[in-house]
């Protein structure tokens, strides 16, 4: 089971990100009980994750990027980053060793068939509710495990269920909806949002996901470090 670290980055400082509503969060060091500091590179040093997750909140809501600051990350730990890919030409701004996210809040499906064939891509299903999060109106008007069946056809590293409404929430994922899209995808899955402690993770590894994204239960100490590193 990978136990993928999140780190919501926004103005250069990691963020508690709480059901998506991006307006609300607050810098880390407010909330955790592990670090002392929101840096994302201070952080890094302290817990020593194997691999993380990273949403770069300034380019998903048009205002900014951390690009030197995922690249200095990508030489610490395995890492995988949604930039708010909307264009091909998108994918140059991220290193060749970062694995890219194609996010269905920002990302249309005819360019994740384009990119697919051509570099190591993910998709991120992001979800609100229960309904997938598009400006593509074709995947909006569709239901995720339907999203999840036409992924199939693409040759991806994976897919990551992102529930926003449950992120930071400890909430406990939703198994019977996990088990259905484990029964459709042909990809690894991974789950985002959520998690609540150790028991979640045992839980999502006896079905067959990939991995989870983890954050707010390593902070607030219900999943120990050592399951990030």
């Amino acid at each position: 089971m990978r136990c993928i670290f999140v780190l919501d980055i926004l103005n250069g400082a990691v963020v508690h990100a709480v059901r998506g509503e991006r307006n609300l969060y607050e810098p880390i060091a407010g909330y955790s009980k592990i670090v002392s500091s929101s840096g994302p590179l201070d952080i890094l040093h302290e817990l020593r994750p194997q691999e993380v997750y990273i949403a770069d909140l300034n380019l998903l809501t048009g205002n900014g990027e951390n690009l030197a600051i995922i690249k200095e990350i990508s030489g610490m730990a395995k890492t995988m980053a949604d930039t708010g890919i909307s264009k091909a030409t998108d994918l140059d701004r991220l290193p060749a060793s970062v694995c890219p996210i194609l996010g269905t809040e920002t990302a249309p499906f005819k360019l994740m068939e384009e990119l697919a064939p051509l570099r190591k891509i993910l998709v991120s299903l992001d979800m609100k509710n229960r309904k997938i999060l598009a400006r593509d109106a074709l995947l909006a008007a569709e239901t995720p495990l339907q999203v999840l069946n036409k992924l199939n056809r693409l040759p991806l590293e994976g897919v990551i269920l992102l529930e926003l409404n449950r992120v930071g929430t400890s909430s406990g994922p939703d198994m019977a909806f996990l088990e259905k899209a484990m029964d459709i995808s042909k990809h690894p899955l991974i789950l985002g949002g959520g998690v609540k402690d150790e028991d979640d993770l045992r839980a999502l590894d006896e079905i067959g996901f990939s991995g989870a994204m983890v954050a707010t239960a390593v902070h607030n100490g219900c999943v120990p470090v050592e399951w990030i590193q």
